[in-house]
């Protein structure tokens, strides 16, 4: 028993589509692995399944489920390059979860089973986008966020930041200082415990009126969210000081 190509072409833009729309999924939630990720996994599932299956019909010996083990096994290597430890919070498992999910999806559709693959595609898109939806505003779980603080070096400044940061309801869970005595400055760097109902750019804005901060941002793809005049001018002043401080030392 063999299939046509374009049998073969329709299980496999299936797979790219049902990766894709997970992917992008996981691609505006800024998450590690996002659509190029989920459209491979998806794809090089369905192809291993398609020739684990039809070239090796009629021989003896052959045993299709093989390949398809190996799959759901070797697929538990990329999921754990997705998960990221920060301190004492772990992110990344639910985007290990998809991409896992994704693989026996795109097993389904290179096997044929059209019904299941889309079924499960659905079912998953809703999981990660309506279950979102409903932590955030009915079971109001936190979210762990890294928040940068550069500012002058003034000790006093750490206690009034973590005053603000305690008044708005956040919960600090690990504080890192770094001083630069050259330039008469440090960098605070703390883990905080934030609802998920809380906007980022709140957060800093209040930061900010403390008053002596350089510059104030959370790590990663958040870090541009804020753009107000504020920032701006503290932004504006620091690059200056930076390019003096260069010039200075040509």
């Amino acid at each position: 028993m063999t299939i046509g190509w374009l049998e073969v072409l329709i299980r496999l833009l299936l797979a790219i589509l049902a990766g894709g729309l997970i992917g992008y999924q996981r691609e505006i939630a800024d998450r590690p692995a996002g659509l190029r990720t989920h459209t491979l996994v998806a794809l090089g599932a369905a192809l291993m399944t398609i020739i684990s299956i039809y070239p090796f019909i009629g021989m003896e010996r052959a045993d299709p489920s093989r390949i398809a083990a190996t799959i759901v096994v070797g697929i538990g290597f990329i999921g754990a390059g997705a998960i990221i430890r920060q301190g004492s919070t772990v992110k990344g498992l639910t985007t290990a979860a998809s991409l896992w999910t994704v693989a026996g999806i795109g097993l389904a559709l290179g096997a044929g089973s059209y019904f299941a693959g889309i079924l499960v595609t659905v079912l998953v898109l809703i999981i990660l986008i309506g279950l979102k939806q409903f932590e955030v505003r009915l079971i109001g779980l936190h979210e762990f966020l890294t928040l940068h603080v550069r500012c002058v070096n003034d000790p006093v400044l750490i206690s009034r930041i973590s005053s603000v940061l305690t008044d708005l309801g956040i919960k600090l869970t690990k504080i890192e200082i770094e001083q630069d005595d050259l330039r008469d400055e440090m960098v605070v760097k703390s883990i905080l415990d934030i609802p998920s109902s809380m906007q980022q750019n709140e957060i800093i804005e209040d930061v900010l009126r403390v008053g002596n901060i350089l510059e104030c941002y959370f790590e990663g793809p958040t870090k541009s969210a804020f753009d107000s005049g504020i920032f701006g001018k503290k932004a504006e002043k620091s690059e200056k000081k930076e390019e003096s401080d260069k010039e200075d030392l040509i």
